[in-house]
């Protein structure tokens, strides 16, 4: 028997943040689309409680702050929580000491309600030179934001070097599992309308079959593997969408080889049963090893 496709999925949290963070708003009615969050999670929960399914809900410290008690419903029904940052804000535009204050910020908020994540999902999905050696500093599990696999997880280096001139300076690998993403397996793109940004506003059906074809080519051929949809209650949880996630988790339940499981359980049993140096010397391209180091 081929070991199970798992499949996490993961909702972003991000609330008024990340048109806060991100977009830099200051239009209450586009911050008030992340207030649809409101709306959008208990809607969820339902969906989630009545497939007996775990998730990972990925939240910014500032939405912790402003919606505690949503946090709390969350937590009560048995979710993960990983870390998002602290506004939505790009890592990358932060030195080393802005970066940390900001993990530090958003574990502080979360402290607030009686949790510590395992993991961190970069907002954007950006990281800075630093973002994985601040990732080892505070000890976190897992990170879900890299997009160097589709379906299977790795090791992520830290300290690689490039330029236009010179070949490719592979880092050091790390002991932080990296659980990956891809923008096809987003609702942001295909859902969210932001003027002159990102057009939105897909047929659900359209994007149904997308996330279906990627899910039936990873149980075929990816066992042991992970799938992962990254989702945002504002955009997945509105009425027509929500009835596509609907299927579409009842016809994966109906799979066989198939479970359901959040972000950190997967990356605990992965790493357990993958220890650093036994998967650097079964994957020995993603060190580096045999890499031309100069011309």
């Amino acid at each position: 028997m081929t070991d199970p496709l798992s499949v996490c999925l993961t909702f972003d949290l991000d609330a008024m943040s990340a048109w806060i963070g991100s977009m830099g708003s200051r239009n209450p009615s586009m911050i008030s689309r992340g207030e649809f969050a409101l709306v959008a999670v208990p809607r969820l929960l339902e969906l989630l409680a009545r497939h007996e399914v775990s998730a990972t809900f990925c939240v910014p410290g500032h939405t912790v702050c402003a919606f505690p008690d949503l946090i709390r419903s969350i937590k009560d029904a048995g979710h993960e929580f990983g870390h998002h940052g602290w506004v939505h804000e790009n890592p990358a535009k932060f030195d080393r000491d802005g970066e940390k204050r900001i993990l530090e910020l958003g574990l502080k908020a979360f402290e607030r309600v009686g949790v510590r994540p395992l993991g961190y999902r970069s907002p954007a999905w950006d990281f800075s030179e630093n973002t994985v050696e601040l990732l080892e500093e505070f000890g976190f599990l897992y990170d879900s934001s890299c997009m160097g696999h589709d379906f299977y997880p790795y090791y992520l280096r830290k300290r690689d070097q490039w330029t236009l001139d010179d070949p490719y300076v592979f880092g050091p690998t790390t002991g932080l599992v990296e659980l990956p993403v891809t923008w096809g397996l987003d609702d942001y793109p295909a859902f969210e309308y932001v003027p002159g940004v990102n057009t939105g506003y897909s047929n659900p059906a359209d994007v149904e079959a997308i996330w279906w074809a990627d899910f039936d080519y990873a149980l075929k051929n990816c066992p042991g593997g992970v799938y992962t949809l990254t989702m945002h209650p504002e955009f997945i949880g509105r009425a027509h969408r929500l009835v596509m996630l609907d299927r579409l988790v009842g016809r994966m339940k109906e799979q066989a080889g198939v479970r359901f499981t959040t972000l950190g359980a997967y990356a605990g049993a992965w790493k357990a049963a993958n220890p650093v140096d036994a998967w650097k010397a079964k994957n020995p391209l993603r060190t580096g090893a045999g890499a031309i180091a100069s011309l």
